[in-house]
């Protein structure tokens, strides 16, 4: 959890971080509807965890109700290997899908954890798909993080990236006077300036090198000069400085003021660790911080143990309610004491079979697709599909590379078809896997048959696994057979499956098989003036135009020049309009994506037959492969 000691109200603004911080305050502010996911990276030492707690500060205070989970990417990592080793995979996930802002920090760490990226990777799709927010910070750009899943990169693209840079002299002057206002201690006249002019490579070396003045000053009992400030910082200490340092008398005293502090703030020392050890758990702890922030002592051994006792109840819950339907492990209110009752009355709603099965993300609808001839053929098979399911198309198989659109497209098929059932196809896996070591087998299948229709994301992470493709088998032929819609998506067509079964891939071809390309001119047009119409932006003719004539690679990469934009022309104070546009994304430094081989597509009609349509030229396709 943030130390509520980093705010925004004494972070200290200069060019070096002024987009940052306002791209932090915007989203502190509205979580999930702007800059999402924003990544934030700089050296060591630059501010990055202090904009993170701020963020999450200003964010508590706005909307007290808020979930959110902040975390290392070490602490991330460690939860996610504690919970596979103890079978509890399944409820890490659902844990941190509830959360409504999730702060990662030092995500550079990604290197090589390819176990961790596909974590990672689930959780984005599932926060963003709920219009959660995630903010990120590393010590360089997601570019320069060595070995990092491409489909992740993507996700970080189509959000806001933006750095902090090292301080200016006027920034370190303010930075210096902010810490000197709030620790009552003040200086000759020129002493901060002096200081402000040394070289540091980061603020905590700056905020180092006052601390060493302060304790010069106070423990001497002399007021410093601006000839005293090179000579100290030089590491030559002071003869008065030696001086005090041999008064044992003094010394001594200090020692017993600070034994007596101690000892009169033992109970807040041993509360506080508690807190931290069950936030640590990834537990709420309103009650605890309560007490912490009260005058009266407490019997803190009594409290903790209630504490633990409450948090023991809220573990057998959710036993109870993972052992009803597994989609019910990691609920927020099962991480809260303060909603005890709450989580009492989700068990109870469980066993009453009165909980739903995991339906499509109301966030991604028909309305909000936008068509283009990159497109065309998919949606209008897709609305094909919404007004008579299992009939026409069953199943219907979408392709394309990572950020075209696919889980949108999917998620609105799944919005029109009442008592629909979508999920990617690692939760898939994954809920099998969850069923078969909890003896529930039977139940999962009948879950998924009385689905009123069957969408699955991203099946090539089907390839190998065996029995799930054996239990896939047998339930995509039930939906089948009862005239139930399945929908699949892939980053390839099912001819170029690896390692998936041979049964399952004529199925697969046996319905409709249709691509969906990089955005076109047209669609990119389409998409921008929705983008900008949507961020109260009037769509400017001219802009939109010269906008859809970069070619881009995905609609997320669309989605992230518009933040990216927006950001630019908040710190600056003006429109977002053609001149700005040309400035940030022509300026110096700027680079083109190179314009993806597209195939316009003309308008015909679908009959019922079965249509499948490939892309001809091979080289053109872009694979993920997944490793």
């Amino acid at each position: 959890m943030a130390n509520n000691r980093y705010r925004f109200d004494n972070f200290i603004v200069g060019s070096a971080n002024r987009l940052a911080v306002a791209a932090a305050r915007a989203v502190a502010e509205s979580p999930g509807s702007a800059y999402n996911p924003l990544f934030i990276y700089a050296g060591s030492g630059l501010g990055k965890t202090h904009l993170m707690g701020a963020i999450a500060h200003h964010a508590s205070s706005v909307q007290p109700t808020l979930s959110l989970d902040y975390l290392s990417l070490d602490e991330f990592v460690r939860q996610l290997h504690a919970a596979v080793s103890i079978g509890q995979a399944e409820n890490f996930r659902q844990r941190y899908q509830h959360v409504d802002l999730l702060l990662l920090d030092d995500v550079q760490f990604l290197t090589g954890r390819r176990e961790t990226q596909s974590e990672m990777l689930r959780l984005f799709n599932a926060l963003q798909g709920g219009g959660h927010q995630i903010v990120m910070t590393s010590d360089r750009p997601p570019s320069d993080i060595a070995d990092v899943d491409e489909r992740l990169l993507t996700r970080l693209a189509g959000g806001l990236i933006v750095d902090i840079g090292a301080p200016d002299y006027e920034t370190r002057v303010a930075i210096l006077r902010s810490k000197c206002e709030e620790r009552e201690v003040r200086f000759a006249t020129g002493v901060i300036e002096a200081l402000a002019k040394m070289t540091f490579g980061n603020v905590r070396e700056l905020q180092g090198a006052l601390n060493r003045l302060i304790a010069h000053q106070t423990l001497e009992e002399g007021e410093l000069t601006v000839g005293d400030v090179g000579m100290l910082l030089g590491g030559s200490p002071t003869p008065r400085a030696a001086a005090e340092k041999e008064n044992s008398g003094e010394y001594l005293a200090f020692l017993t003021g600070v034994q007596r502090v101690v000892s009169e703030n033992a109970w807040r020392v041993r509360l506080g660790e508690g807190i931290a050890y069950w936030r640590g758990e990834g537990y709420r702890t309103g009650q605890l911080d309560r007490l912490l922030e009260g005058r009266v002592e407490p019997d803190v051994e009594r409290v903790l143990s209630d504490y633990a006792a409450s948090v023991d109840r809220l573990r057998a819950l959710e036993a109870e309610a993972t052992g009803v339907d597994a989609s019910l492990g990691g609920a927020d209110v099962f991480r809260d004491p303060d909603r005890m009752s709450q989580a009492e009355a989700l068990v109870a709603k469980a066993q009453a079979g009165d909980v739903a099965p995991e339906g499509p993300s109301p966030a991604f609808t028909r309305d909000e697709y936008e068509v283009g001839a990159a497109n065309q053929l998919a949606v209008r098979a897709a609305d094909a599909i919404i007004a008579d399911p299992g009939r026409r198309y069953n199943p219907y198989f979408i392709h394309g590379p990572s950020g075209v659109g696919k889980t949108h497209l999917m998620h609105a098929i799944g919005n029109g078809i009442q008592g629909s059932t979508c999920l990617g196809a690692q939760q898939f896996v994954d809920s099998l896997i969850a069923a078969l070591q909890e003896g529930t087998v039977e139940r999962w299948r009948s879950r998924f048959r009385a689905a009123g229709a069957l969408l699955i994301d991203d099946v090539h992470f089907l390839a190998g696994k065996e029995r799930t493709q054996e239990e896939l088998f047998h339930v995509f032929n039930d939906m089948y057979d009862q005239g139930k819609q399945v929908v699949l998506s892939s980053d390839r067509p099912p001819k170029e499956l690896e390692d998936l079964e041979e049964r399952l891939r004529s199925r697969f071809e046996g319905g409709l098989v249709v691509t969906i390309q990089p955005p076109d001119r047209g669609l990119r047009e389409k998409l921008y003036a929705r983008f900008l119409a949507r961020a109260d932006i009037e769509p400017e003719p001219n802009l939109v135009m010269y906008l859809a004539d970069r070619p881009v690679a995905s609609v997320r990469e669309i989605a992230g020049t518009i933040q990216r934009l927006i950001a630019t022309a908040e710190v600056a104070g003006a429109a977002v309009s053609l001149e700005l546009a040309k400035g940030e994304l022509d300026g110096p430094g700027s680079s083109r994506v190179p314009a993806p081989k597209t195939m316009a597509v003309d308008a015909f009609f679908l009959d019922d037959e079965k249509v499948i349509w490939d892309w001809p030229e091979m080289s053109g396709r872009v694979i993920e492969e997944w490793r």
